[in-house]
């Protein structure tokens, strides 16, 4: 059974919604401080509020595009504020359908920047020793079946996760001399505000045992925190009922 100790800082960062909000909460339940990142304190808000052990779980507002370059000081002020960090949920995200015919530079940067430069710099935080308990150390971050397996209309969708998955293979390679493990997961569509009703009716059929939930998802970050998965690393797992 997986269980952490109240000294088992976490960062999760989309912690107000979804996928995020679903790890914030687990790993609380579990044992676990969180310190919950996300834009909106009212939903940061509602989040404690569900939470098992809500004394344990700590709330940050903040856009993580506002500073790219900032980010690893923004995470060294965090452990200066709760201490040093057992890991990190990279949760936060944008969706984005975009042909080719209508991407735009300013567009795809947008995407750029929280999908994949905002996880790279806050890793780049986080694996400053001065900020993590050593080894044991795990980041996972969220990324896509689509930057594997890619639809029509996906190009800067894609590639975002694309390099978010490749990257984090390099990182994990990089830091596992040290004990730190990097993973990625990368679920299709999830029942999730971000699933509007015009996606839900275009996977409609395609998953043979529905669409994900949001534990379907957490149940496997949470496991690659753990120490239950002290071998794992620089792997991307794919959460997509065998749709691929």
């Amino acid at each position: 059974m997986i269980s952490f100790l109240s000294e088992q800082r976490f960062l999760v960062t989309g912690a107000s919604s979804g996928i995020g909000e679903g790890v914030a909460l687990l790993l609380n339940e579990l044992g676990a401080t969180v310190i919950g990142i996300a834009r909106n304190v009212e939903r940061l808000e509602g989040m404690k509020a569900k939470a098992k052990h809500p004394e344990n779980v700590f709330l940050e507002q903040k856009d993580l595009t506002d500073d790219l370059a900032g980010l690893p000081q923004y995470v060294k002020s965090l452990r200066e504020k709760y201490g040093k960090f057992q890991g990190m949920a990279y949760c936060a995200g944008i969706g984005n359908i975009m042909p080719l015919r209508a991407v735009e530079l300013e567009a795809i940067r947008r995407v750029f920047d929280i999908n994949y430069l905002a996880p790279v710099f806050m890793a780049k935080g986080l694996a400053d020793k001065r900020n993590n308990n050593g080894a044991k150390t795990a980041m996972v971050f969220i990324a896509s079946s689509g930057g594997v397996h890619c639809d029509p209309g996906m190009t800067s969708y894609a590639g975002s996760k694309g390099a978010l998955i490749s990257t984090m293979q390099s990182v994990a390679r990089e830091l596992a001399p040290s004990g730190i493990r990097v993973n990625c997961v990368s679920p299709t569509l999830i029942q999730t505000d971000m699933a509007d009703e015009v996606s839900r009716q275009y996977a409609e059929g395609k998953y043979p045992m529905g669409l994900g939930t949001v534990p379907d998802v957490a149940n496997m970050i949470v496991y690659l925190l753990s120490d239950q998965a002290k071998w794992i690393t620089a792997q991307n797992y794919i959460i997509d009922c065998g749709a691929i």
